[in-house]
């Protein structure tokens, strides 16, 4: 069946640095574009990032812009999310989603000192 197995989150403090992955298995990796979301307390999950199937175009929530890359190793089954410069409000659950229809089951970030 089809998997997505999210992994990387953790306690940082501000300005430091985490990266996230998001492995798939159970159906065609390569075929599906996917994306990053995020759920704050209290907040609706939002847009994050998102990336083709091909990895040759990304877009990003403007939030993140210049401090957040999203990227994929098709050959690995494996999307990531690059979270550099990480402030309090980035603290949040993040979860990957293909568009094959499937959520993963989402890896806490807290960005706290």
């Amino acid at each position: 069946q089809v998997q997505l197995v999210e992994s990387g989150g953790g306690l940082v403090q501000p300005g430091g640095s985490l990266r996230l992955s998001c492995a798939g298995s159970g159906f065609r990796f390569s075929s599906y574009a996917m994306r990053w979301d995020r759920q704050a307390p209290g907040k609706e999950r939002t847009l994050v990032a998102f990336i083709t199937a091909s990895g040759a175009y990304t877009n990003y929530a403007e939030s993140v812009k210049g401090r957040f890359t999203i990227s994929r190793d098709n050959a690995k089954n494996t999307m990531y999310l690059q979270m550099n410069s990480l402030k309090p409000e980035d603290t949040a659950v993040y979860y990957c989603y293909a568009a094959i229809g499937h959520w993963g089951q989402g890896t806490q970030v807290t960005v706290s000192s």
